[in-house]
This record gives structure tokens, sequence and C-alpha cells, in this order.
């Protein structure tokens, strides 16, 4: 291991092996085929990295999200670390330029999608690599019964054949015991090492609160918790207004979601990453890669989809092993809503077939064609074209993808583009007749050069931090100057691509993953209904709750969740201090809300409740109308 700890030392700066990963590292270096379950944040990534850095040859790593990816090659280039990933928007001649760079300039590291390796040039340039190592990320995929199924991970059998001489491992940070035996079935993976570490986590207490003001409860938790959290919501909407509503209150928060460009998303991470920002307010887009140890606590302002998105979602939490919290705040809305999510995610394979045959038609994509080349795809035209509700279109889209039929891709970060077709005199001569514009206009062309000969790639979002405009102030300007003769300007693309990956059999296509689809949907129902009663368990450690989900049952009461701090011995009397202080604030007050009294007399909410509860019970004060607590004179 000694090899190990000096490349540890030298590319990574530390040398704090975990023991399961020393022995993980031993096997893979063994040529042992290997599967590696470790929690979120159990360093799965260095079990790969490591190997594949001590010997000769390249890393082939399937992932399942393009952002994970390219988190991963991030990470890896800031090591000086040769990486790179294949992505769907790469045409195939930019794939014969990437595949040449890789095998003549010693890259170590190489990324794709399980759909990508389908593809039949694809395999063909993998079988000229070098290949030493295959690393199957959330490998959890690979099983019906994952809670993130992708049909492509069953067809890694091909690895075997693409990859004789390499051996594999296997990670994931979330898999039942159903996906495990699963895992093991795959033939790369027979007679593979298992390697288990248990989910325990005894310094994170997993805390759930019926609130009914959770705005009020999360600037309580801020308050108190002062250091780097992380807060889920489950719209890009609510991300943005949730992130504004804690600058009001005053705490330092910024947002991150998937419908932001890559400069923004990069803006905000290392705004929150060196704790400029100490508030993450984001969707699920936002946790893949994170390597920051000191996060305190992780808040979910709504029902999370399964156990496995929580477990992994909390467990960013507290990785440098001091106390953390993972808080999770419901109330009766959530209920109803996370039964309407349900219901809403839940289409008829009617409507699957529906749609199909509409992208087919929308796309001019003849019967048993297959046109490899992907589609520039916007989802509103298309359901305007069809009158097709967007939700539900949306969701069908998403489960072709799933089930292998089409892939989507985001377009985010194709750059706008902007050349001056007047001459500079008329430029500044317009700028000063329009002041509003002068400063967006000296601040472009103080920025690029060839504005007057060429069209230039600008970034909205620099110009706006640079102007101290919103960005879309930026972009109104911008289209005003096209519209005034002065400038030519190219928004960005942000259009989806769509590409279909079988031919066109209209309902064949989706009669042969019919029963697929009806299967996995039952698989969502069974997870949230075990979500709605890990919830809904308000007599039993969460800790123990979330170990026997994932068949660890010898465990004990963690001592720190709500149950266990509930279950602890309540005072039995409240104190004469607590007593008089209440009355006082009564007095002078008139009447308060339990919430109000919790603020004013900065007491545990349980000992305030306590102090009301028997102040009820000797009539002292009385319950308003209003649930305000008044003297009873």
């Amino acid at each position: 291991m000694k090899t190990a700890i000096d490349i540890l030392q030298k590319k990574w700066g530390h040398t704090d092996f975990r023991p399961l990963q020393k022995e993980i590292i031993d096997a893979v270096l063994a040529k042992k085929n290997c599967i590696a379950l470790l929690p979120t944040g159990g360093g799965k990534s260095l079990c790969y990295q490591i190997p594949a850095l001590l010997q000769e040859g390249l890393c082939l790593v399937i992932s399942p999200l393009l952002a994970l990816m390219q988190d991963q090659v991030d990470s890896l280039h800031k090591k000086n670390i040769k990486a790179t990933t294949i992505n769907s928007s790469l045409t195939e001649n930019e794939m014969v330029v990437l595949f040449d760079n890789i095998q003549n300039r010693n890259y170590k590291f190489l990324y794709m999608s399980p759909e990508k390796l389908q593809a039949p040039f694809v395999q063909q340039k993998i079988k000229q690599l070098n290949i030493s190592l295959v690393a199957i990320d959330e490998a959890h995929c690979i099983s019906e019964w994952g809670h993130d199924f992708r049909p492509a991970y069953t067809e890694l059998e091909i690895l075997k054949d693409l990859c004789p001489t390499a051996n594999t491992i296997a990670l994931t940070a979330s898999a039942t015991q159903i996906v495990l035996e699963d895992l093991c079935r795959i033939q790369t993976l027979k007679e593979a090492v298992l390697f288990k570490s248990s989910y325990l986590r005894e310094r994170l207490a997993y805390q759930i609160f019926e609130v009914e003001d959770k705005f009020f409860k999360l600037k309580q938790i801020l308050t108190k918790i002062k250091a780097p959290a992380i807060l889920y919501v489950q719209t890009r909407k609510e991300a943005e207004k949730t992130s504004a509503f804690l600058n009001r209150a005053g705490f330092a928060s910024t947002y991150y979601h998937g419908g932001m460009v890559a400069a923004e998303k990069k803006k905000a991470y290392e705004e929150w990453f060196c704790e400029k920002k100490t508030t993450m307010v984001a969707t699920n887009a936002f946790g893949m890669g994170i390597d920051k140890p000191n996060i305190r606590v992780v808040i979910h302002l709504q029902l999370p989809y399964s156990i496995e998105n929580y477990l992994q979602e909390a467990g960013r939490a507290g990785r440098d092993g001091k106390k953390a919290f993972s808080v999770l705040l419901k109330n009766n809305s959530d209920l109803d809503r996370f039964e309407q999510r349900r219901k809403a995610q839940k289409i008829s394979i009617d409507f699957i077939k529906k749609v199909y045959l509409q992208l087919n038609q929308y796309f001019y994509v003849g019967k048993g064609e297959l046109i490899e080349t992907p589609f520039s795809f916007n989802l509103d035209d298309f359901c305007q074209s069809y009158q097709l509700p967007s939700q539900q279109t949306a969701t069908a889209i998403h489960t072709l993808q799933v089930q292998g039929v089409l892939v989507t891709h985001r377009e985010f970060q194709k750059r706008a583009a902007l050349k001056f077709i007047a001459s500079s005199s008329v430029v500044l001569r317009y700028g000063e007749q329009h002041p509003g514009l002068n400063p967006l206009l000296k601040t472009v062309l103080r920025n690029y050069g060839g504005l007057f000969e060429n069209f230039v790639n600008i970034n909205e979002f620099e110009l706006a931090k640079k102007t101290s405009l919103l960005k879309r102030q930026v972009i109104a300007g911008l289209e005003k100057l096209h519209k005034e003769g002065l400038v030519v300007y190219r928004p960005a693309n942000k259009d989806a691509t769509l590409q279909f990956l079988v031919p066109r059999e209209d309902e064949k296509t989706i009669n042969r993953i019919s029963k697929r689809i009806v299967k996995q949907q039952k698989n969502k129902d069974k997870k949230a209904e075990k979500l709605l009663e890990f919830v809904e368990n308000k007599t039993r450690c969460r800790s123990q709750q979330l170990l026997q989900y994932f068949e660890e049952k010898d465990s004990v009461s963690c001592g720190i969740c709500d149950v266990c701090l509930k279950n602890k011995k309540q005072p039995k009397t409240v104190s004469k201090t607590q007593k008089e202080l209440l009355l006082g604030l009564l007095k002078k007050e008139g009447e308060l809300s339990s919430r109000a009294l919790v603020t004013l007399m900065k007491e545990n909410e349980n000992c305030v409740l306590k102090t009301v509860q028997t102040l009820l019970e000797e009539g002292q004060i009385l319950l308003t109308a209003h649930n305000t607590y008044t003297l009873n004179l």
C-alpha cells in the first residue's frame, strides 16, 4: 500500500484510507472482480481511481449521469490527471478526435453512460484501447429493484468482449439484498468479492419535525447551526424563492438547479463551497460528487422520492465525522402533495405509445428507420403542436429514455454569439444617446475583441456581473440592440437534443417494454410506501429503521434522532422560574402564540410546551379561539 499512499499524498494531499478502502484497493490491484457497497461519503471513487493510477492502461467508468461524470472529470483535472467523458452532444468526427487523444496522450480515465456504450462505433473504438480496469458507478441501476433502474445497465455484458483482460469493480451507496443478488447475476461480476460497509452513521442525527410554518422552523435551525447547510426542495422555482426568502431574513444563501447555465452553477457552487454563502438551496440536481466534509445540516423541505434518495442526500452531512443533522420538515399538506406527485408520474401505456408515435411524426422518422443524429427538441413546441399536457408528456419522454428507446440531452453549454453590424462611430453615438444601454455597450466592447469582423461567443451571465445588472436585463438590452440594427445577437440555445436509439416500430417498440414499465411502477409504489412508513413511524429509532431497510437488523438505538430524544425521560415538573417567565410575558403582551413564546423565552421548545401544558392544567392561562394563550384573569 506504500505506493497507494504515495499517490494519495501527491495527488490528493492526504492519506486517510479507511480500512475497507484499503481492502478494496488491494483486491482491485490483484485483478479481482469486486462489488463495493459503501455509504454516501464512503470514498467510492478512490476505490477505482487509485488502482487505475497504479497500473498501466485506461480505466473505463460507466456512470448514469452527465453531471456526475463531469464532476469527476473536473475533479481529476484539478489533480493534473488526464480524464475525459463522452456525451450525446459529440458528433462522430469529434469522437474520432477524442478517441485518438485518449490513445495517444496517456489518458487514465474515460467516463461514459451505459447507453453510449451500446453504440457500435463506440464499441469498435473501445476495443482499440488498452483498458485495464472497468468501474461501474451507481451499480444499483443494474437492478429493476434499484431506485434508478436503467435498462442499458443490463446490457453491460458486452464489456466482457470489449475489455477481455480488464477486471471490474461495481460501486453503489444504496443497495438492498434484492439489488445485490441482481448484481451478482451479471456475467462480469460472477464470483466477485463483496465488500459491504454498514450504513450506520453514528454521529448523524435523523430528525423529522411536524410543523405548520416550515420557514419559521427553518430560521430557527439555521440560527442555531451557523455552519454550511444544504436545503433540498423539489422544483426550480422553489429553490429560487426559498433562497430569496433566506437572504431577506439575513441568511447568506444561494441556489442550484438543472435549469441554470454552467457559469451560474459554477458561481453558486463556489460561493457555497468557500462559505461566502453558507446555505445552498437546491433540487436533487445538486449533490453528486460533492466533497465538502463540514456540512453540518441537510434539510428536506418536502418528502424525498424514496428511502434511498433520502439516505443519499442526508448522508452529505457530517462527512468529517463530527456531529451533524438530517432534518425533514413535514406537515399534512406534504402527504397530499406526495400522493399527487405519485399519481402524476403514473401514465398509461397508451399515452406513452401516443407520445412515441407523435415524436416520430414530429421529426419525420419513417417506419423501420433509425436516424442516429440528434434532433434539436423543444418540449413546449412539441406539446403545443399536438395539444399534449406538458407534465405528463415530459414523464412519458423520461420513461422512454429510462427504457432505452431514446435519449435527451440539455444543451445549456451552448453560448450566445454577437456581431456588430453598425460602424464603431455609430455604436458610440448610439451609446451617448441611450445612457441606459451605454454601460452594457462599453462592457461588451471592453471585454470582447473582433466583434466588428466576426461573431464572437459571449457570456450574458458574466456581462451581468460586470455591469451589476440582472441577466435578463442584459439579454433584453442585447435584444434591443439587435432590433435597432446595431448588432446581430444569437441567444444561447436552450433547447434539448433528442436522439432515437432504436428503429421506429410504433406499437411494437412500446409493447416490448410495457411489462417492464408496469413492474417498475409497482416498484416505485412500494418504495413510496416504505418512505411513508419511515416518516410516520414515531416510535422506533430513525437510524434503526433505515438500517433495517438495508437488511441490517442487529442495530441499537442511536440516541440522537427525534424519536430517541422524545423517548428519553422527560422532566415531570416544570420549574417555578419557567412558569413565572411565561406568565410575565403574557401579562406584558396580552396574548401570544406558542411560536412566539418559544422565541421570547429562548428555551427548548419541548420545555416551553410542557410549561404551557402545566399552566393550562392549573387554570392559570387559557387557549383563545385564535390559538393564542392569555392569562386567566
